[in-house]
């Protein structure tokens, strides 16, 4: 792999870029409308998160929301948790997304590896919308009711979402591969009436059939009362199991009805998305409609840069917010792409293949996915017409500088990467680009418009040039309006405030450079990412939990320097007994059914014990800091272990066979 140096200056826009970006747009707006100048965007970053009322009213009025009712306060008080936006504002998503309603492009761009490209006009994406959303009246589902989906990346589960929006009920979805025990720790809690569901999927030339696992989630959903099934995998899917089942061509049978919009308060519940804490159960977070709306707006209009000419692509599944994002590309007037499968099936060019088929503007991926193509030597600047490819947009883990030299020198010379970082928690990316700034090797371009993203030390200090805990200083309108079933706030308040005082802290290494770009170090807590997509370390315990040959176990996500990360799992065993292949391939085969396939560990090793506080709890995090290379004393309090002679063994690791794992 050739190196390059971290911050090496790799792309400029034109002068033409510039002139014809959305932000330069808002940039005149601001001057015209509000007498406001600013010589760049750090001046305009500057002043949306120091005026951040004026900012987000801006957002509103640039936008032109719709509310039936209007608002009374833009924000009630500048404080984190428990800011109220925009109270007494009355709307509903789904009718911004069809405002743009029109026969002159395609809404959404599909395939899969079971279905040939095809595209979804405006009119049959609001045909079959207004169809579903009567289904579910005929249902019951009202103001407030939960909507679950275990379904595809596939045109049908954005119907079902936008008919769900427009009733003012609440979406949740989740992947087919997730396993059983994932999806009933999810939807349990939120207590869904109907359920969307496929009966299965194809990934990697592989037919994997569902419908026993949906049986054995639905058993575990009492108050579920319907099911809207797609056929997927077969024509003829076995449904007679399910719960009171509805094929979706009948759901979308009475062609010919208006939409209808139930107004809901700007802080109403949208969606519940899950992210895993180390503990617990998997984390319900609620988002409202207005705080998505706005968000999604200013996102991806001003940091991605999308109009009507764009065709928007991110590679995701329904269990990542990523899709969720997507979904919001239509509030741009752009076309959406999406694909459902392997993204290197039946070759590992298959996603660049599909660029071009597309005719993709802007190419979303993961990281991991860029650098698998820079380590098998891919060229696709060679094989395939990508002249319409404009931007690159990256995100699951931090791309290394190797990775944004890979894209310039076998895909594209004149291109935008705009890497970007965000979340579940907030439902989108507050590090991100800027398609009128240069892009430089390893780092992010800029902070988010309105999201006042700050690097602090542990001491509570903001830094620059020194890499610190990533944190939020001011109010974001996406930032969970609560969690569900959190009567008190504690669970909120644990996950993000327990360590600065009315700070949110993500749980991220972050680095803000003199130039005010980024550089993401990887997770700072304990949770499990891969692809984008956080499991919880609990999650991962309770499936291995179930393996009688085990006594207990300890699992760690190490970023290493290719962009990726290796999850080695620490297991010791239980009296007796020894970690052979067979119990391995058990443990890998329990996490890929209970939990999911991308989450199942790297490596599985056997210890003789793991460290622990004197009150029991793992030491996750500061074996996490030794395996990355960080001192021992510098990390954990040994006066508080409880078994401080356990710790040798990862001090010995970390020096022995970490070099040879990364």
């Amino acid at each position: 792999m050739d190196t390059i140096q971290e911050g090496t200056l790799l792309w400029e826009p034109s002068d033409e870029t510039v002139k014809n970006s959305e932000i330069h747009a808002f940039l005149h707006y601001l001057q015209a409308n509000k007498n406001l100048h600013f010589h760049n965007e750090q001046e305009l970053w500057e002043w949306s998160v120091t005026h951040i009322e004026d900012f987000w009213e801006t957002i509103w009025q640039y936008f032109d929301i719709q509310s039936k009712t209007h608002y009374e306060h833009i924000l009630t008080e500048r404080k984190m948790p428990g800011a109220q936006w925009f109270t007494g504002a009355t709307l509903n998503y789904t009718e911004h997304i069809f405002r743009n309603k029109t026969d002159k492009r395609p809404a959404i761009i599909h395939a899969s590896e079971s279905r040939e490209l095809a595209e979804i006009t405006w009119d049959r994406l609001y045909e079959e919308t207004a169809a579903f959303q009567k289904t579910l009246q005929n249902l019951g589902v009202e103001k407030g009711d939960r909507v679950v989906a275990y379904t595809a990346n596939i045109y049908e589960t954005i119907v079902a979402f936008l008919a769900t929006a427009s009733l003012g009920a609440i979406w949740s979805s989740a992947s087919p591969d997730f396993g059983t025990q994932s999806v009933i720790d999810r939807f349990k809690q939120i207590e869904p009436k109907v359920m969307i569901t496929v009966d299965g999927y194809t990934y990697g030339g592989k037919a994997f059939d569902r419908t026993d696992t949906i049986e054995d989630i639905q058993a575990e959903l009492p108050t579920l009362e319907a099911t809207i099934v797609i056929p997927f995998l077969s024509e003829n899917p076995r449904v007679d199991g399910f719960r009171n089942p509805m094929l979706y061509e009948k759901a979308i049978r009475e062609k010919h009805h208006e939409l209808t919009y139930e107004y809901v308060e700007f802080n109403d519940p949208l969606w519940i998305l899950f992210s895993s804490g180390t503990t617990g159960v998997p984390k319900p977070i609620v988002h409202s409609q207005g705080g998505i709306l706005l968000e999604h707006f200013k996102a991806l209009t001003f940091h991605h840069d999308l109009t009507k000419k764009d065709r928007f692509f991110w590679y995701t599944t329904t269990g990542w917010m990523m899709w969720n994002f997507v979904v919001g590309a239509l509030l741009t007037k752009s076309s959406i792409i999406l694909y459902d499968g392997s993204p290197i099936y039946p070759h590992i060019d298959k996603m660049w293949e599909f660029a071009e088929q597309t005719k993709m503007t802007v190419f979303g991926t993961s990281a991991s996915y860029l650098m698998n193509c820079l380590k098998n030597e891919q060229h696709p600047a060679k094989t395939y017409n990508l002249e319409n490819l404009r931007c690159i947009g990256s995100t699951g883990s931090p791309l290394p500088p190797e990775g944004f030299k890979w894209c310039y020198e076998h895909v594209k010379q004149d291109l935008w990467i705009a890497s970007i970082s965000g979340g579940t928690d907030v439902c989108t990316a507050f590090i991100l680009g800027s398609p009128t700034k240069p892009v430089h090797a390893g780092e992010l371009q800029s902070r988010g418009l309105g999201a006042k993203v700050e690097s602090y030390s542990d001491d509570g200090k903001p830094l620059i040039g020194d890499i610190g805990e990533l944190v939020i200083t001011e109010p974001l309108p996406t930032m969970p309006i609560y969690f569900w079933n959190d009567e008190d706030g504690s669970r909120l308040h644990e996950s993000y405030f327990d360590v600065f005082p009315n700070i949110w802290r993500h749980g991220d290494f972050l680095k803000v450079t003199e130039r005010g770009t980024c550089v993401i170090y990887g997770r700072s807590d304990a949770t499990i990412n891969r692809g984008g997509i956080r499991i919880g370390t609990s999650e991962i315990y309770r499936a291995v939990d179930q393996i009688s040959d085990i006594a207990d176990s300890l699992i760690v996500d190490i970023p290493v320097k290719d962009g990726g990360s290796i999850v080695p799992l620490f297991v010791v065993m239980a009296e007796g007994k020894e970690l052979t292949e067979e119990i391995t391939a058990e443990i890998k085969d329990k996490i890929r059914t209970t939990c999911s396939p991308r989450h199942v560990p790297t490596y599985i090793f056997q210890v003789e014990d793991l460290p622990r506080t004197l009150n029991g709890k793992k030491l996750e995090i500061p074996i996490k800091r030794i395996l990355m290379g960080e001192e021992t004393d510098k990390v954990a309090n040994v006066d508080s272990l409880a078994n401080p002679e356990a710790l040798q063994y990862f001090e010995q690791f970390a020096k022995k066979k970490m070099p040879k794992l990364t």
